[in-house]
Formats: structure tokens, C-alpha cells, sequence
């Protein structure tokens, strides 16, 4: 039985959220017969078990405890990982801002240990179609783990053991060109992966990558800007703060969570068809003569010395 599809009465093989009067959580898997032992007495599984979810039960020293089902980014910062996960702030975003739907057809380069897999599976639902490439094989093997715990069996979702630009090539080669609505690239080097995205991504379709870095950050707006086949780079870092609210004290709380990544989000332009320039100013020498990167089509920047420093 998946987390997601349990509903009622608790039963054993569920996992579930015990939480004490702190706010500490710990997940136990419900086993007839077992104890969950704490500092203040055992908590027996068999009282849990037939229970309703949200309900409290206490130990034998009279500690009480929340027992809850686990919410989906409860899950999601908890559970077995390989790799590093997109935390719950920057999934919820890429879901609302790349307007992942019900029945869309995505592509997803980084699974690693599924947490993104997650948020999109449950946003595209049974008809839509997720295709998840993943270098390693042993991080696709703990992403497959993860999503079965929480969703169950979801015949909807492929995964790709391989190098996203070389399975797609691949795919093309064989006379089997894949189609996506909306693309997401957790990976080290996106911008490598552009011009492949580019050619499985229909027209006005979303692609979102995420990085940790400002320079990564940069190096994939300045790729999109030179593909010229894609809208204006919108670039996003998502925040959350806490907020304590106890009678007169209200201040904010302990559990802000800060930069985790920036979010890069572009459209796909339809075929033949190439974005207008965007006027800019940008800084003296943003384009000097020891830039070596991608160089946005079409557009003449000045050095420090005032004369042309590129043309493309």
C-alpha cells in the first residue's frame, strides 16, 4: 500500500509521523505486535493500528503523541537519498511557474533521488506521460524506491539510465522523436542540454532549470539567450520564512529555510521563429575579450575601452 492512496482506518505496513509535545518527529513503519520505545515509555504499535489518522496516542509514561499519515514534502525531505533533492519551496515552484498539468507530457534530466519525480507525478496524474533521465543507476534505483513507497505503481512514468542529449539522440536516430510539453533539468551543466531540449520541446512549451550557483545561474541564461529559440530567460530564487505567533510574541521562527537554488524559466518559440533583442545596458566589460561563454545572438557590447567587443 503507497502513502499517498491510504485512506481510514490506520493499518499495519503503513508509515506514519508519530510527534511529541516539542514538535520532534519520528516515522515508524505500523508492525502488529512491535513497540516504538522512547525516553518517556514504549508507544505499541497495535495502539495505533485501526486508528484514524490525526488521532493521539500516548507512551506508557503518559508522553503524548500526534500520529499522522505523512504529507508529500514531509516525505520528500525524509526520505532514503543518494543525491541531494529539490527541496519542497523550489518543487512547488517549478510545478506552478513551468504549469505542470494534469495529462502533460514532461521530461525530466536529474531524477536523483525522486523527490522532483514526486511533485511532477502527482501533478501530471494517470494521463499524463513523465520520462525521467538519470546518469546512475544506483540514484535511479532509490528514486524508483522513493516513488513507489509514497504513490505505488505508476505505469505512467519511464525512467532512462543514460546521458540526456545522447539517449535523445539515440531515440531520434532510430526514427522515434520524442515529444514534451514542459522539460526540467536538475543537472551540473543545463546549458549543454539546451539545444537538445530544444529540438523535443514543442512550441511554447515551458523548460525550467534549476542550479545551485550564480555562475551556473548565468551560463544558462546566456545558452538560451544564444540559442535564440527560446523567450527571455525569468530566473527565480524561492524563500521560506517561518513566522512564530504566540500571543504578544510574534516574531519570525527558527525553521527559515534560505537559498537552496535559482530556478531558470523559458519558453519554447515555435519553429523558424526567433526571439525579438532585448534591449539592454549591461555593465561595463560584462563581455569582454576573456569571455569565453555564449554570447547572445545579434547584439554588439562595448568593452571598457568603449569599442565593440563581439558580434555574433
Amino acid at each position: 500500500m503507497s502513502i499517498q492512496q491510504a485512506t481510514g482506518p490506520l493499518q499495519a505496513g503503513e508509515m506514519v509521523a508519530l510527534t511529541d509535545t516539542k514538535g520532534n518527529r519520528k516515522w515508524v513503519k505500523l508492525t502488529s505486535g512491535k513497540v516504538y520505545h522512547t525516553t518517556k515509555g514504549g508507544v505499541a504499535h497495535d495502539d495505533i493500528i485501526g486508528g484514524p489518522d490525526g488521532s493521539v496516542v500516548s507512551s506508557v509514561g503518559g508522553m503524548p503523541f500526534l500520529v499522522f499519515r505523512p504529507l508529500l514534502q514531509q516525505f520528500m525531505v525524509s526520505m532514503p537519498r543518494e543525491a541531494a533533492i529539490i527541496y519542497p519551496k523550489d518543487a512547488a515552484h517549478i510545478v506552478m511557474f513551468a504549469d505542470i498539468h494534469a495529462g502533460a507530457r514532461v521530461l525530466e534530466a536529474g531524477v536523483g533521488s525522486g523527490a522532483l519525480s514526486l511533485a511532477l507525478l502527482r501533478a501530471i496524474g494517470q494521463t499524463g506521460r513523465l520520462v525521467s533521465y538519470e546518469r546512475r543507476a544506483e540514484f535511479a534505483e532509490v528514486a524508483r524506491q522513493n516513488i513507489a513507497t509514497y504513490l505505488g505503481d505508476q505505469p505512467q512514468w519511464t525512467v532512462v539510465v543514460g546521458d540526456l542529449v545522447e539517449s535523445l539522440a539515440a531515440e531520434v536516430a532510430a526514427g522515434d522523436t520524442p515529444r514534451f510539453d514542459r522539460a526540467v533539468l536538475d543537472m551540473l551543466a543545463p546549458w549543454e542540454c539546451v539545444d537538445a531540449i530544444g529540438d523535443v520541446l514543442e512550441a511554447g512549451g515551458v523548460l525550467a532549470c534549476y542550479v545551485t550557483t550564480t555562475t551556473q545561474m548565468g551560463r544558462v541564461a546566456d545558452q538560451l539567450r544564444a540559442n535564440g529559440g527560446f523567450t527571455e530567460p525569468l530566473i527565480h530564487e524561492v524563500m521560506v520564512r517561518e513566522w512564530q505567533a504566540e500571543g504578544l510574541a510574534v516574531r519570525p521562527g527558527h525553521g527559515t529555510t534560505g537559498h537552496t537554488g535559482f530556478i531558470v524559466l523559458t519558453r519554447r518559440l515555435a519553429p523558424g521563429v526567433q526571439a525579438p533583442l532585448r534591449r539592454r545596458r549591461p555593465a561595463q566589460g560584462a563581455y569582454g575579450p576573456d569571455y569565453t561563454g555564449p554570447m547572445p545572438r545579434n547584439i554588439i557590447l562595448e568593452s571598457h575601452t568603449g569599442r565593440p567587443a563581439h558580434e555574433s
